[in-house]
């Protein structure tokens, strides 16, 4: 077994062994590493925080739209548009936030998206409460992506104003972890 198929692994025992509550919820202590490769000393949120912007300005407009309306349907697929932006987006941010955390800073790039959640879980950079939400998020955008129904568009919708707070506090940790990082 390689190290990276022993740490998913360890990563996945400790996230269940919380969710059961048989261990306390608390970040492991930081454990950042020297890497030879060079990591990031400022973190731009910028772009994320405007798609958080319009991911509210859309759901609130659409909230106000009659569901007849094409303005509704405009809205909406603003929305799963943005939804599915901000996803991405947060995966791509949280990499360079937990490259300091690996000995070598390119094994960030391999993490698939569920794991780069699960490794910013592991190092205190988010809850595992919000995780487990990151992760269900990612299942919805998943199947929004493959299946353009109304229904499960509207199955979305639901979820947005949670996903709206979570994108909001992951900004936040984002920029802190940005700072810690940043600093020698």
């Amino acid at each position: 077994m390689d190290d990276r198929q022993s740490t998913l692994g360890d990563v996945t025992m400790i996230l269940r062994a919380k969710t059961q509550n048989l261990i306390q919820t608390r970040p492991l202590p930081v454990q950042k590493t020297q890497n030879t490769e060079q990591s990031p000393t400022n973190l731009d949120t910028t772009y994320f925080e405007r798609c958080i912007a319009t991911l509210e300005r859309a759901f609130e407009s659409l909230n106000k739209s009659n569901s007849l309306d094409i303005d509704y349907d405009v809205y909406r697929s603003a929305s799963i548009k943005e939804f599915e932006i901000i996803l991405e987006q947060s995966g791509k941010l949280l990499k360079k936030v937990l490259k300091p955390f690996f000995p070598i800073a390119s094994a960030v790039d391999k993490l698939i998206f569920k794991d780069i959640f699960r490794h910013a879980t592991l190092h205190g950079i988010i809850s595992l409460d919000e995780s487990e939400r990151w992760l269900q998020y990612r299942d919805a955008r998943n199947t929004t992506a493959h299946d353009y129904g109304i229904e499960l568009a509207e199955d979305t919708l639901k979820i947005i104003p949670q996903f709206i707070e979570d994108a909001k506090r992951l900004n936040e940790a984002l920029k802190k972890q940005g700072e810690e990082n940043a600093t020698p």
